[in-house]
């Protein structure tokens, strides 16, 4: 073929050199240019049959590696379709680069009928990412490259959408390709902020610590902290598994749950770190005793929902490991024994009112977590969705030994998201296996994406626990003294519509069966769907 460089195929080797090897999208007519080198620059291009889904897919593989998901689409309604993973991954903090083309340059905002043409394309994404930039030149689309993935390794992790207008994404491009920025060493907490906080945790009879989705980096620091401070670990939804949840100090994920807030609120001092306290699993805001050390990359974290006593500006990993340091230098940690004991007491009791608390909102979902954890292998990654099999049932039953192995969209809460993401996080750690649980409705949102699993030949269990519709909402109905009203829904033949796209389909009456037919499925050549049809 054609050795033809343009701005498409300089772009496509500044992405190879920050790293990138695997992106998901549609190829379209205004988006071509971005193809031309792919291949030649040694990323691996995953189709899937929707937009959405490859925003998804990416967000999957970005959860569980920890580096940035790469989508790839056309302009107008191929950026549009993914705006709902924009979304989710804007609200649950995940690094995507979404490349698009756009108008091309002097016709921004022109409405003269160009093909996919939007009033203000960038505008719109810009609403749902971190920003939206429109490089006007060549050399500026390959800086806005190296800029992304720059800024990430000190920032935020979140989407970032670059708009190449067509005129530039078509340009002759001449020369070598300029390398990855250097990228900045991600912020260190001020000896002085340590030195304070080690100073209120030191002295606190009663710490807790609550670690949010901003913590995942800090995972052994953090077990280290708790164990010499003797201080119990709530995590957000986002924060499971980060310190093991069979671990005597760890509670689990139950922010929003009674148990848990008296647990922090009677803390003398409360250590928040990387999370938001959103309302999303804290609908009612803390009211705590004591001091509040807030530690978050985020400067615009550190207070919000709840006013720090101290704010530490700096990056997760960094504070925990200087205040591991600092307790491991100082001699508290010889005389903690009755307080980690105590710190322990204090963790079963939250873990236990938790639980209790979480049998009488989901126990009917219990079942199917503990029959397939029986079942798989204990490395699994559990994908969800907006469903309540994942949120009443795999959060609170399905405990895990370390992060980023259970994946579900929580801020954003959007339906369609477990499917192409389990598909994205079995393409990123192709040893590790990956199985979905979710709900018909969620399912429905994406089902199409069975064909792309097929195609990938991907050994991927999907288990469907099949509820007739929207479960949540039927429920929200009622609790409102609403008819339920659109919200049973006729569904097809799932297992039959598995087979019709190249997978496995079958169906089950029991949690055991469905275990066993998913530790099978980890071993065939293609998705299997698993259908359990649970009632309304």
């Amino acid at each position: 073929m054609s050795t033809r460089r343009t701005t498409g195929t300089a772009i496509a080797e500044a992405l190879a050199a920050n790293g990138a090897a695997l992106a998901f999208g549609i190829p379209g007519t205004h988006n071509l240019e971005l193809y031309r080198g792919m291949a030649a620059s040694g990323i691996r291009h995953v189709v899937t049959r929707h937009e959405q889904g490859a925003g998804y897919a990416a967000d999957g593989y970005a959860r569980v590696t920890g580096r940035p998901g790469l989508v790839v689409t056309t302009s107008g309604p191929g950026l549009m379709n993914a705006m709902a993973a924009m979304g989710t991954a804007y609200a649950d903090s995940v690094p995507l680069l979404v490349l698009s083309p756009g108008v091309p340059t002097g016709r921004e905002r022109a409405d003269y009928g160009w093909l996919h043409e939007m009033k203000d394309q960038r505008a719109a994404a810009d609403a749902a990412v971190a920003r939206s930039v429109r490089p006007g030149t060549p050399a500026q689309a390959v800086d806005a490259v190296h800029e992304t993935f720059a800024r990430w390794a000190a920032e935020r992790p979140r989407p970032v959408h670059i708009e190449v207008p067509l005129d530039v994404l078509e340009a002759p491009w001449d020369g070598d390709v300029p390398g990855p920025w250097r990228a900045p060493h991600p912020p260190a907490p001020s000896p002085a902020a340590v030195a304070e906080a080690l100073g209120l945790l030191t002295r606190a009879g009663s710490p807790v610590i609550v670690a949010g989705g901003g913590s995942l980096g800090g995972a052994a620091p953090l077990r280290v902290v708790a164990e010499a401070l003797g201080a119990p670990v709530v995590t957000t939804t986002a924060g499971k598994g980060v310190l093991d949840e069979d671990h005597p100090l760890a509670v689990g994920p139950f922010l929003g749950f009674a148990a848990a807030r008296k647990l922090m609120e009677d803390a003398d001092v409360l250590l928040v770190v990387g999370s938001e306290l959103g309302d999303a699993e804290l609908p009612d805001r803390l009211a705590p005793r004591g001091a509040v050390i807030r530690v978050d990359l985020d400067p615009a974290q550190l207070h919000k929902n709840l006013r720090a006593t101290l704010p530490v500006h700096a990056d997760a990993r960094e504070a925990l490991a200087a205040l591991a340091a600092g307790l491991a230098a100082s001699a508290v940690p010889a005389g903690l024994a009755g307080t980690e004991r105590a710190g322990e007491r204090r963790a079963a009791e939250a873990r236990a009112g938790c639980l209790e608390q979480a049998v009488e909102r989901g126990d009917r979902w219990r079942e199917a977590q503990d029959a397939l954890r029986a079942e798989l292998p204990g490395d699994v990654v559990v994908v969800g969705d907006s469903s309540q099999v994942s949120y009443l049932g795999t959060a609170p039953f399905w405990p895990l030994s370390e992060p980023r192995r259970y994946l579900v969209p929580v801020g954003y809460s959007t339906l369609g998201y477990g499917l192409p993401a389990a598909i994205g996080a079995r393409l990123a750690e192709p040893a590790r296996p990956v199985v979905a649980l979710l709900g018909d409705g969620a399912f429905m949102f994406s089902a199409q994406e069975l064909v792309t699993g097929a195609e990938l030949g991907l050994p991927l269990p999907v288990v469907i626990l099949d509820n007739h519709g929207f479960g949540e909402i039927r429920q929200n109905m009622l609790d409102r003294d609403i008819a339920p009203y659109a919200v049973d829904l006729a569904r097809p033949d799932f297992a039959a519509l598995a087979q019709a796209m190249g997978c496995h389909g079958v169906r089950v009456t029991n949690a055991a069966e469905a275990a066993k037919q998913a530790a099978a499925a980890l071993t065939a050549a293609r998705p299997t769907v698993i259908v359990w049809e649970v009632g309304p």
